[in-house]
């Protein structure tokens, strides 16, 4: 097999000398890779190029398509974008992928049974950073949630089961409160679970989706969640599992793709020769798996679950083993874990289960067409900054601005209805919804002569939102108390 060339980034804090531990054990397996480097990270952000990440880093990840990176350190500050999220969005890596299990009895796990994937939506929801001060009381934050974006991920993870042998797939969301966002990402997960009906399906709201997942994660073999929860869910979990340090992903694009720990850089252990290189390990052998050389992966992974089983360990887990009172291990430092790794390379565990990976090849769909969906404009939400009005002052300016076609329903605070029928208990801020409706279409120009005439009643407009229908099918919620 010719050797596959990758990209690597060493990253910040802990980041180099976990690095050069991966390094070492991936050369000493026979890992049939060669490497370009790239600096991103706090570096290039206090050069004064925000994104962290040079034009030159860029031509050569774009070249190699495989990314491994270590953790990387964003400055204390506003201005600075996330990495992650950058080399994720720019390159269309639109699942992040993390297996979790537990290492019971070798590491304490109340729950040693546990063995599962989440696969977190990666480029959508909240994660667009796109936020607003509308007002001098109020913020504002857009979710995304696209038909494209959703079923992709929601695909990859049926078709990641289905060539894992795995036999359930969950899906989590909010969609009882967020019925448009959250319940377009149940309805496909609806829809394209029908197209694998080998495969069990099982769907949870959050909150209680994710005390499932704290108290009993062994029910759960895949999980695909949106990108928030996702996120969070990934943490808990690996936690349970025993340790954050021990966790890797990966963040799987079409042509795409980039591996990861998901710990951060821990600036104060940097150089200290401290760091638990497992995370990034991990992160390595899922990487070999997605370019074909899951033999090597295999035998880094057994001879890493052996190393744990002989207990050398690092300083995080040396802690976990002392506190439930286990005392016959030996703690090593980075450089030292590496060798203990590399020593046992062909020997399997004895008591952990050895790692044994499939050939994988997973191959999306293309997503549906919906981009000829037709919208009709039906009314306007407007939002005003007002600080001295009261609702129903306001409610009889805006009936007095009304138009022939569009008619005020209600303004909202803080999403609660407050007028007509002002709720005298309800805190209320300088922040405000009007929605105005129509029993037929409306043009652009139907909007601009209302929004001038709410100009004319001295009101301050700050934004405006459009409401459509698809079909006759409203496609914006309701407001509470509506």
């Amino acid at each position: 097999m010719d050797k596959v060339r990758i990209t690597i980034a060493r990253g910040d804090g802990i980041g180099p000398e976990i690095m050069d531990a991966v390094l070492r054990i991936l050369f000493s397996a026979g890992a049939k890779i060669d490497i370009d480097e790239i600096e991103v990270g706090e570096k290039i952000y206090l050069s004064g190029n925000t994104s962290g990440i040079p034009e030159s880093a860029w031509e050569i990840i774009k070249k190699n398509k495989i990314l491994l990176k270590a953790p990387i350190t964003t400055p204390q500050g506003g201005g600075y974008k996330s990495i992650n999220v950058t080399i994720r969005k720019t390159l269309g890596l639109y699942a992040n992928l993390r297996p979790v299990r537990s290492y019971h009895p070798i590491i304490p796990c109340k729950s040693p049974n546990m063995n599962l994937v989440i696969v977190r939506e990666n480029e959508e929801d909240l994660y667009g950073s796109i936020e607003y001060q509308q007002t001098s009381e109020m913020t504002m934050a857009l979710k995304l949630i696209s038909i494209p974006g959703t079923e992709k991920v929601i695909r990859f993870a049926f078709e990641y089961a289905k060539a894992t042998g795995r036999k359930k797939v969950t899906c989590m969301t909010k969609d009882n409160i967020l019925k448009i966002t959250d319940g377009l990402f149940h309805k496909l997960f609806d829809e394209i679970g029908n197209e694998y009906p080998e495969i069990e399906k099982d769907h949870w709201i959050i909150d209680i989706g994710m005390a499932k997942l704290a108290n009993s994660p062994e029910i759960f073999e895949v999980v695909v969640l949106p990108n928030l929860y996702g996120d969070i869910a990934s943490d808990v979990v690996a936690e349970i599992a025993g340790s954050i340090g021990l966790a890797g992903s990966a963040n799987i694009g079409d042509e795409y793709a980039m591996f990861e720990a998901i710990h951060g850089s821990a600036p104060k252990y940097a150089g200290l020769n401290k760091a638990n290189p497992s995370g990034l390990l991990n992160a390595a052998i899922m990487m070999l798996v997605h370019i074909g050389q899951g033999d090597i992966a295999e035998k880094i992974e057994n001879a890493w679950l052996k190393t744990l089983e002989d207990k050398v360990v690092t300083y995080d887990i040396a802690r976990i083993l002392k506190e439930n009172g286990i005392t016959d291990y030996k703690e090593v430092g980075t450089k030292e874990f590496a060798d203990a790794v590399i020593e046992r390379l062909g020997e399997e565990p004895k008591v952990l289960k050895p790692a044994k990976y499939p050939s994988i090849k997973i191959k999306i769909k293309s997503t549906k067409n919906v981009r000829n969906t037709k919208l009709t404009l039906r009314g306007v939400d407007i939002f005003l900054d007002e600080r001295k009005l009261k609702p129903n002052e306001i409610g009889k300016l805006l009936e007095e601005a009304q138009t022939e076609k569009l008619k005020l329903i209600m303004i909202t605070n803080r999403g609660q209805k407050v007028y007509p029928a002002e709720i005298v208990e309800t805190l209320l801020t300088d922040h405000w919804r009007c929605r105005f409706e129509s029993e037929s279409e409306i043009t652009h120009k139907d909007i601009r002569e209302l929004l001038e005439r709410i100009e004319a009643k001295g009101l301050n407009w700050i934004k405006i939102e459009n409401l459509y229908y698809i079909g006759e099918k409203r496609a914006y919620s309701l407001g509470q108390g509506q």
